[in-house]
């Protein structure tokens, strides 16, 4: 009797419900996966359509290939009248030249060219003043190549003082062996200028303030 009361008052609790164990709902994830498909197609439409309208800004550029040329100050009154004055005083054959104070080191250039550069500089200030550097030394006053090498003169002259400048500098050297040379071979000193501009403008920044030679000067 007793066992079958207890039976009979037993109750049974509810079955909890089980845990789905499915993934997030397929149609939310479908609702994403479009959304970010339409983003992404819309990101890449518009990322093909602004540089589709930069290279046609671009190409509608005219191209600049020409060349950069060094810009110098324009040469005052007083630079034109001193670099005449000294250009009147060549050619200048000098037999005595000053030593070239050569350093304890060795120059840019071997000792030969720079030593042909300085007589060059010396003995034709109506070429050399009328060429001009390209290595910023007209910071340092000067007005032209010659003044890269020779630092004063005689009234008659005669290199009194030389430039230690050209002794360091490959530009300096370099420009007056180009005039050298074309001066040896009969150009005028026009023509060296124009070449020595066409050499060096392009590749430096400035120039010194040197004036033009004489249109129909040659000074040979």
């Amino acid at each position: 009797m007793g066992r079958k009361s207890s039976s009979k008052n037993h109750t049974t609790p509810a079955p909890v419900p089980a845990q789905s164990k499915s993934g997030p709902n397929p149609v939310l994830l479908a609702v994403i996966a479009v959304a970010v498909i339409a983003v992404a197609g819309f990101a890449f439409w518009r990322g093909g359509d602004t540089s589709g309208t930069a290279a046609s800004s671009v190409s509608t550029q005219p191209a600049d290939n020409s060349p950069k040329l060094a810009k110098g100050a324009e040469p005052t009154a007083d630079i034109i009248a001193a670099t005449e004055a000294q250009a009147a005083l060549g050619p200048h054959k000098q037999a005595d030249l000053p030593p070239i104070p050569f350093q304890g080191y060795a120059p840019p250039r071997p000792v030969e060219v720079v030593t042909a550069a300085f007589q060059f500089a010396a003995e034709h200030p109506e070429v050399a003043s009328y060429i001009p550097c390209f290595c910023g030394c007209q910071q340092g006053g000067h007005k032209g190549n010659t003044d890269c090498f020779v630092r004063s003169r005689a009234q008659n002259g005669d290199v009194i003082e030389w430039e230690p400048h050209g002794l360091e500098c490959a530009v300096c050297i370099d420009v007056a062996t180009r005039s050298r040379q074309m001066h040896a071979s009969g150009a005028s000193v026009a023509q060296i200028r124009a070449a020595v501009e066409k050499e060096f403008a392009p590749n430096f920044p400035t120039m010194t303030p040197t004036p033009k030679p004489p249109a129909a000067g040659t000074h040979d």
